[in-house]
């Protein structure tokens, strides 16, 4: 009962063009559905929107998929035909009505729908939404709704077989390579980081729309101009009248501000019959513009438009919108090429990582979910996030988040790592997809840019497919690749959203080829990690904008725990090897920890150290592009999250765990931070600000200290940084501070603190990896004070306790910090909080540092 609570709720909530306190009736059709293996007629209950995956493990006819290996006794699904079907009611006052549509805003993917004896539609894209007419075909009292899902595998055999050649889609876990064929999100058909789960069935929300009149089936508020002193904005909509003549209405047009009194428009205007193009432009006195995150607050406007017929309200819609300049800016320059985000006029160093969905049953996501999801994204300091092209278009809740919260949306279309046709078929197929989604994501305020695709360009020249293909074929794929993205797709932003930045692939060149490719356009760095180059690399092999790279490690062990007996803890054990996808991954892993840890024996240490490398290794990368702004002026990592419980370049696991690398991107993606590095046998000091006012007036200072808390040397200087730059602030040498042998047995604590004294933000620097560190052992003390829903730790040691990790049992626990160094003599007080958190219940809470591994 609960889980159809819910999914009513995320209905309810997430249907896009239902339009508010007009006539038009919404009937839910989420209730009584049963499906059926297509052939058996076995019909069960089934749960709609959903997937016939989720359906098949309610009725626990399929084991936990994410378990052991279990991966492989689910696969026969994707080569079966499913039916779903329902009834409902329709009355003779909703037979009245001018017009009734069926409303489908997502179907995965092959689907026949039939109502009532009528076949309605054939779709044949999981992008798409469909709107039907359907009032010729609906009866007073029981209707019945049939939808046959054909099988995505057995749809595209008989095209591949027809084809002569297997397309390079290596990410596909197939022999055959058919996901290239269908308009399906691309990850379920596997990827280095996913399961293969090839779904179907009523993804988003189906409904029926009842109405008079006419209804609005797009509302564009186009920006025209913005000033400090005003912004020209252009209603601009379609309205659809059903009439068989022509009619008087009044269009009605309103704005505000929360809470503030709105200012209304209104314009007479005859409706022909069909669809009837409106403007009506309005200008919006000193606007108050959306900044991202980090520059302010991202304030929205709510802007309404109303269809008034003979006194009544017969189609209204309603959006948010933020008020603001965004623009790509790829432009050449004295090193190449720069590529960076302007808001409002100003450059802004984007922070932030590539998402990819957040399940893999994309139906299980609810509002609660997204709104984790963008907590974890605003808290550590991010101002951008990519929607990677191998996933899908977002759920509106999504953008909505973004809006909201100040986040900036690179979105790619629904391209990824492969070659595509560019049949007519195909052509139409995505014409209609980024008609509907450019039309559904143009009003977001957060909505940053367009990519055509990712990775396709850069296969193309560099990733060996020209020697597994014949020449013929070969140019072929850059005819394809013509058509798509630099052909079809920026017409179709010109056409829908003009003035919207549109970049056909990233990376914009590539790193494998041209040797001056770092100095053009955003780059994606897998050096570091394929390449097997150091973490240190990244202070000379630097982009203009690093729009991938990453670094894997397993989630922690609680995680683990979900899918792993306590038989397969082993690195290469065969559970293990089912949740890593990437083929080296493991191996490159030790690789990376031997250069800078003493790799464990034990798996569970093994597991914790490589949650520290992963960190502090990513963290190295952000602050070398930080510092080297404006030459490099973004660096999204590779990845934010997880579909499923796996190894991975995840920073937060798929049950909301934070890897430790999350809270280093939250410390290194702060406003204003100290940055210290070596440099050809100095210590220098720079301090990275992304503040849009100067930070003046301000002490470093720098304490020597020892691994028992025993203070060696001090210095301090006056320091300052120019808003959204880096400086360097202080050098010396090394040798000034510590011998070669005095540098294992301590560390440098750097203070910045403001005119008062107070502490802004601080940093510690250690002279050597942690390896060749004299590291002490030493107890942890801790105290809890628990309420409900909350547990208060108090941490405390005598010594350095270095890389602490505080565990709790509970999925999805969220912590102040972690992954910390507790400094000697030092009390640190951390928060968990989780509703499994109850007063009069002490929590089952450990605590590891590094020094305990070996």
């Amino acid at each position: 009962m609960k889980r159809k609570l819910l999914y009513t709720l995320m209905a309810c909530l997430s249907l896009w063009n239902v339009r508010a306190n007009d006539t038009s009736e919404i009937v839910l059709l989420n209730q009584g559905w049963m499906f059926s293996q297509s052939g058996t007629d076995k019909w069960m209950t089934a749960t709609v929107p959903g997937t016939v995956h989720q359906d098949l493990l309610a009725h626990q006819l399929l084991p936990n998929p994410f378990f052991g290996t279990n991966e492989q006794k689910i696969q026969w699904v994707e080569n079966e035909d499913w039916e779903y079907k329902t009834t409902f009611t329709v009355t003779e006052e909703q037979l009245s009505r001018g017009a009734a549509s069926l409303v489908f805003e997502g179907l995965d993917t092959y689907a026949n729908v039939y109502l009532n004896g009528a076949l309605l539609l054939k779709a044949d894209n999981m992008f798409l939404g469909y709107s039907i007419p359907v009032k010729e075909v609906l009866h007073k009292g029981e209707n019945r709704l049939h939808i046959f899902f054909r099988s995505p595998i057995k749809e595209t055999l008989p095209q591949w077989a027809s084809n002569g050649f297997d397309y390079p889609a290596d990410n596909d876990h197939l022999d055959k390579k058919l996901s290239i064929f269908t308009r399906k999100a691309p990850y379920s058909y596997g990827w280095d980081w996913g399961i293969r789960m090839v779904t179907s069935g009523i993804w988003r929300p189906a409904y029926l729309r009842f109405y008079d009149v006419a209804t609005i089936d797009d509302y564009h508020v186009k920006q025209l101009s913005l000033t400090d002193q005003r912004a020209e904005v252009s209603n601009e909509l379609e309205i659809n009248s059903i009439l068989s003549e022509q009619t008087e209405a009044e269009v009605v047009v309103s704005y505000s501000l929360k809470n503030g009194e709105p200012v209304t428009k209104k314009k007479t205007v005859t409706l022909n019959p069909g669809i009837n193009k409106i403007k009506i432009p309005v200008e919006v006195d000193k606007p108050v513009r959306w900044m991202p995150n980090g520059w302010g607050e991202p304030t929205l406007y709510d802007f309404t438009a109303q269809v008034v017929c003979q006194g009544k309200t017969i189609a209204s819609d309603h959006h948010r919108i933020g008020l603001r300049t965004i623009r790509l800016v790829n432009e050449k320059d004295e090193h190449g090429e720069s590529y960076f985000f302007e808001v409002n006029g100003i450059p802004m160093f984007a922070k932030g990582a590539n998402f990819i969905p957040n399940d893999i049953l994309l139906p299980t996501m609810t509002d609660e979910r997204y709104a984790t999801l963008f907590r974890d994204i605003k808290e550590a300091n991010m101002n951008v996030i990519r929607v990677w092209g191998g996933g899908t278009y977002e759920d509106n809740r999504f953008y909505d988040l973004a809006d909201e919260n100040g986040i900036l949306i690179w979105q790619d279309f629904m391209f990824g790592c492969t070659t595509y046709p560019a049949d007519p078929t195909f052509l139409k197929r995505v014409s209609d997809e980024v008609d509907y989604n450019i039309k559904r994501l143009r009003n977001h305020a957060c909505l940053a840019m367009w990519c055509g695709n990712n990775e396709i360009l850069e296969g193309l020249k560099y990733w060996g497919w020209q020697s597994r293909y014949t020449p013929e074929v070969y140019e072929e794929f850059y005819r394809n690749y013509d058509k798509l993205f630099r052909g079809l797709l920026p017409a179709k932003v010109k056409e829908w959203d003009e003035g919207r930045s549109y970049i056909h692939t990233s990376p914009y060149f590539s790193s494998w080829g041209r040797p001056d490719s770092w100095n053009i356009g955003d780059s994606h760095n897998w050096g570091i990690w394929y390449g097997k180059k150091t973490f240190e690399s990244s202070d000379t092999e630097i982009g203009r904008f690093q729009s991938e790279f990453g670094f894997e490690s397993f989630p922690e062990m609680k995680t683990i725990a979900t899918f792993a007996s306590p038989e397969d803890y082993e690195i290469e054990s065969e559970v293990m090897t089912a949740h890593q996808k990437s083929t080296q991954g493991n191996a490159l892993i030790r690789t990376y920890m031997e250069r800078d840890f003493i790799v464990p024996e034990k798996f569970e240490d093994f597991v914790y150290v490589g949650l520290v490398l992963h960190g502090q290794g990513m963290r190295y990368c952000f602050e070398a592009h930080r510092r080297n702004r404006p030459y490099c002026m973004g660096t999204l990592y590779w990845q934010l999250n997880d579909s499923w419980p796996v190894v991975s370049w995840s920073s937060i696991d798929y049950y909301g765990n934070w890897k430790a690398l999350h809270y280093q991107a939250k410390r290194a993606f702060a406003p204003l931070i100290i940055n210290p590095i070596h440099e050809n046998g100095n210590l220098n000091v720079y301090l990275l600000s992304d503040k849009l006012e100067d930070s003046s007036d301000m002490t470093l200072d720098m304490r020597l200290m020892d691994f028992k808390g025993k203070k060696l040397l001090q210095k301090s200087a006056k320091v300052a940084v120019a808003a959204n730059t880096s400086a360097k602030v202080f050098g010396c040498a090394l040798d000034e501070w510590a011998d070669e042998a005095q540098r294992k047995e301590c560390y440098l604590l750097l203070s910045l603190k403001d005119r008062q004294g107070k502490e802004i933000t601080r940093d510690i620097h250690y002279f050597l990896p942690t390896k060749d560190l004299n590291l002490p052992q030493t107890t942890v003390n801790s105290k809890l004070k628990v309420q409900d829903g909350r547990c208060e730790v108090t941490l405390s040691a005598s010594k350095l306790a270095k890389d602490i990790f505080v565990q709790i049992p509970y999925q999805g626990a969220r912590f102040t910090d972690n992954f910390f160094d507790l400094l000697p003599g030092e009390t640190r007080k951390i928060v968990i909080t989780s509703p499994e958190i109850k007063k009069g219940i002490t929590p089952e809470i450990t605590i590891k540092h590094i020094r305990e591994t070996y």
